[in-house]
């Protein structure tokens, strides 16, 4: 959910520590979909980085364009993924993972957004580095305005360094950074398909491979409760 790097964003440092990063990422033998963060730009909430935006290209957005983007063939900062299930699956569902980048922002990722939201799918997945009250950063209310109009399962969001099930639809995921806040351990969020169709939302803790009793909850496709 963002910030994978922490540096000048007119300097190296930036390159070595993507570089240190997609080392360790490479343990992993799943696909990575990054989002933008706030220190993919110029590390402040406000930055907005991008042709023609207020901070334009700098060094750390452009390494995240090449280091992190171009190995899941993607050029923008931010795009969507479509999901199917497999052949012959008893209850076949359709899902969009729709990655915002909201220090990218312009009129362009608006429509694309909305245009993307319009589109029928069982599922819809939102992931944007600031959660809906992070408001100074530039596409964050935009981009919730649009998802108002929309239905959607989840939104997936960082920024703070912590877990919170933070709105009934919103989760923060913003434990494999920074220290955290809270003295809480490190870990993951999962994110299950249950067999009924709906979405089950955990976090898991590194030390002991267990899920926090107290973070679980259930969504349905269309983000009421389950």
């Amino acid at each position: 959910t963002g910030d994978y790097q922490y540096a000048n964003p007119t300097g190296t440092q930036g390159a070595t520590q993507l570089d240190l990063y997609m080392g360790a990422r490479a343990k992993y033998s799943g696909t990575l979909f990054p989002t933008m963060g706030n220190h993919e730009c110029t590390g402040y909430t406000t930055s907005n980085c991008g042709t023609g935006n207020p901070d334009g290209l700098t060094n750390n957005y452009n390494n995240y364009l090449s280091k992190l983007l171009a190995p899941v063939n993607q050029t923008s900062p931010y795009y969507e993924i479509d999901l199917t299930s497999a052949a012959g699956a008893p209850t076949p569902w359709t899902a969009k993972l729709l990655f915002v980048a909201a220090n990218a922002w312009n009129q362009t990722e608006a429509n694309w957004l909305d245009m993307a939201m319009s589109k029928a799918t069982t599922y819809t997945f939102l992931i944007r580095h600031e959660s809906a009250s992070a408001a100074t950063a530039p596409g964050v209310a935009p981009s919730e305005n649009i998802m108002s109009k929309h239905p959607y399962t989840l939104s997936i969001v960082g920024h703070t360094h912590s877990y919170q099930h933070s709105a009934p639809r919103e989760i923060i995921i913003g434990n494999g950074g920074a220290p955290l806040s809270g003295g809480v351990d490190y870990g993951f969020g999962m994110v299950s398909q249950q067999g009924d169709g709906s979405i089950a939302v955990d976090v898991i803790d590194y030390t002991t491979g267990l899920a926090d009793p107290s973070f679980h909850f259930v969504v349905n496709p269309d983000g009421s409760s389950a």
